[in-house]
């Protein structure tokens, strides 16, 4: 039997591939950095992470979970909703949290330091979506534990929604083309490419809209959404002004950004 982690893992390699080779059919921008150095360092930090993980969080949302659920914890336990119901319920609540979360780090100084190295990269691509320093994982993982306890969050809905994160993030970061058409009727539910690519403008105002990971609602209820880019896609500058050289997209400089001002 499949194991969560096996299933996370099946599911990120075949999304990865499906949007790297969509990209590469349909490219959205012309890439102004080397591909295959930024991807061996975006995807080595990706493993860097997961060994982080393994060292420093005794459990994970899962496991929370899973205890969560023997004990009964967290509000939805006294509501009582039909599975189903519930199942979409807890999955609505963790993108709102996500969304909430990443405003968050945004407006808060220190948590900034730490998410805009996600910011710096000088493209944006599948491999942005993966690209995230190891403390920002860390922080967000415990959010996501709190989350579980306080509102009971079932075990299936966590392995589910951390499966569409990290899908919807691969897809709404690739750098590829979506007729109009499509991402006018897609946008009304979950975040296109087009859609956040507008948060990786050097444009700070751009850069501080658009904070939806899966679904779009968010951005629009909440006043955050910013339909296009100023400048256009293909003239839009990505990536944070201090930190434009190739060297700082190195693992190494990439998990010391936080700590330095460029």
């Amino acid at each position: 039997m499949d194991t969560p982690d096996t299933i996370r893992l099946s599911i990120f390699v075949v999304v990865l591939i499906l949007c790297a080779l969509w990209e590469s059919k349909k490219p959205r921008r012309a890439l102004s950095q080397s591909k295959k150095f930024r991807w061996l360092n975006n995807l080595g930090l990706v493993s860097f992470n997961s060994l982080c993980l393994t060292i420093f969080m005794p459990v994970l949302a899962f496991d929370v979970a899973v205890t969560a659920q023997a004990h009964q914890w967290g509000v939805l336990q006294y509501l009582q909703l039909p599975t189903f119901a519930e199942f979409i319920l807890c999955l609505v609540i963790l993108d709102f949290v996500i969304y909430s979360q990443h405003i968050v780090f945004h407006k808060v100084p220190w948590l900034w330091r730490l998410h805009r190295m996600h910011h710096s990269d000088q493209d944006i691509d599948v491999t942005t979506g993966t690209r995230f320093h190891p403390i920002e994982i860390i922080i967000s993982m415990w959010i996501k534990i709190f989350t579980v306890i306080a509102f009971g969050i079932s075990p299936i809905a966590v392995v589910c929604f951390e499966i569409i994160l990290n899908a919807s993030a691969m897809f709404n970061h690739s750098n590829a083309h979506l007729p109009k058409k499509v991402d006018f009727l897609m946008r009304k539910i979950i975040v296109t490419p087009d859609m956040h690519r507008v948060h990786h403008s050097q444009n700070l105002s751009e850069t501080h809209s658009n904070f939806g990971f899966f679904l779009s609602i968010w951005d629009k209820w909440f006043n955050t959404h910013i339909p296009q880019p100023e400048l256009g896609h293909e003239k839009m500058g990505i990536g944070v002004s201090i930190f434009q050289t190739t060297n700082e997209q190195r693992i190494d400089k990439m998990l010391t950004q936080p700590f330095r001002n460029g």
